[in-house]
């Protein structure tokens, strides 16, 4: 156990870790970096290694047991999509009016409190602030920090003009955690009083030798796409599902196929007849843009003299191929088109027809 089992970002990871041996932790910090970098599992490390029972050191620096009391109900929390579920079919099981009024939180220990999104929204709520607002002043009843972890940084107007007053006259024995993929989105009076922390992306190769025990399952060639595919983010590249991004990658393949080929759009037909309205057709359209992106993306590599740099790996052939009958304009083109698709699916625009109409509009 310890911080022996956190992955890359050697050098953020031990600045924090003397910040804590000088007993010089910030009261704010802002964890940035693309999701699965691993920004909720430093930060709940961090959280058990100020409250370790045992506080024991390694390499000299401050680290947890993993064993303690304080340890174990914390990392209760470390499976953040499993709490996050049980706590909305628990407000789900309320009566309505208790339900209004009841806002999702996370707390496995009494002095670590972390707050994700709020559904349906999404985002952070005032009243998940005043929450904070109403313990953080309280003195650590377990251990010998209060730790609080906001995992999103989409924060509702009202909540971050909450969050400021705590910023501004923060206790000296808690700290706060404002995880996120873009700093930006957080206020600038907000961002000024926190100390900011950027997780960088990890290699392919490194997280391809992680995968080779993580998920053995995979083989070579699967286990070299799922490290390009997983952007740097260890976390995502543990869970990545392969075979359904397979799946949305073909559906993209043959939009831009159509599109090329100007010619038989059965195969288009055939595609986009699946994505209906609904839960499951949403998801299955986000994926489906998600993939012809990075298509787009990959040509623009091939185009530009690059391929080493291609996520696809698996199909650079294809891709290959493809770039020799686009220009540079084209793939811009294409680039747009992608973008007024995902805007027209947050007007619940008729799902197939949109994807045909994008396929058709980029004939050539």
């Amino acid at each position: 156990m310890g911080f022996a089992e956190f992955h890359g970002n050697t050098e953020t990871v031990a600045r924090l870790r003397e910040m804590l041996a000088r007993e010089r932790f910030p009261h704010a910090v802002i964890l940035a970096g693309p999701q699965g970098a691993g920004k909720f599992t430093l930060a709940q490390m961090l959280a058990k290694t100020m409250n370790c029972l045992e506080r024991p050191q390694t390499a000299g620096l401050p680290d947890f047991c993993g064993r303690c009391a304080n340890c174990t109900r914390i990392a209760e929390a470390d499976a953040l999509e499993e709490r996050c579920e049980e706590a909305v079919e628990a407000r789900d099981n309320l009566r309505e009016t208790d339900k209004r009024e009841t806002r999702i939180f996370i707390q496995t220990h009494p002095d670590v409190l972390i707050i994700p999104p709020d559904p349906p929204q999404m985002m952070i709520k005032v009243d998940q602030v005043r929450r904070v607002i109403g313990s953080i002043y309280m003195r650590p009843s377990g251990g010998w920090r209060k730790v609080y972890i906001f995992t999103d940084s989409a924060f509702m107007k009202e909540a971050a003009n909450a969050l400021l007053k705590i910023l501004e006259e923060p206790p000296d024995y808690a700290t706060i955690f404002l995880l996120t993929e873009n700093p930006g989105e957080l206020l600038p009076t907000i961002r000024s009083r926190c100390v900011t922390l950027r997780l960088a992306p990890l290699p392919a190769a490194e997280i391809d030798e992680h995968l080779k025990s993580a998920r053995p399952e995979l083989n070579a060639k699967q286990r070299a796409l799922v490290a390009r595919l997983a952007g740097g983010a260890i976390g995502r590249a543990r869970t990545y599902d392969l075979a359904a991004y397979i799946l949305a990658r073909n559906d993209a393949l043959a939009l831009l196929g159509a599109a090329l080929e100007a010619r038989d759009h059965s195969a288009l037909f055939r595609a986009t007849e699946q994505y209906r309205a609904g839960a499951e057709g949403r998801a299955k359209t986000e994926a489906l843009i998600r993939a012809t992106y990075w298509l787009l993306e990959d040509l623009l590599l091939v185009k530009s003299g690059t391929p080493e740099l291609v996520r696809n790996l698996d199909v650079e052939p294809q891709l290959k191929s493809m770039a020799e009958h686009v220009t540079f304009d084209w793939i811009v083109k294409a680039a747009h088109g992608v973008d007024e698709l995902e805007r027209g699916m947050r007007r619940n625009l008729l799902r197939s027809l949109a994807l045909d109409a994008f396929a058709v509009g980029l004939e050539q």
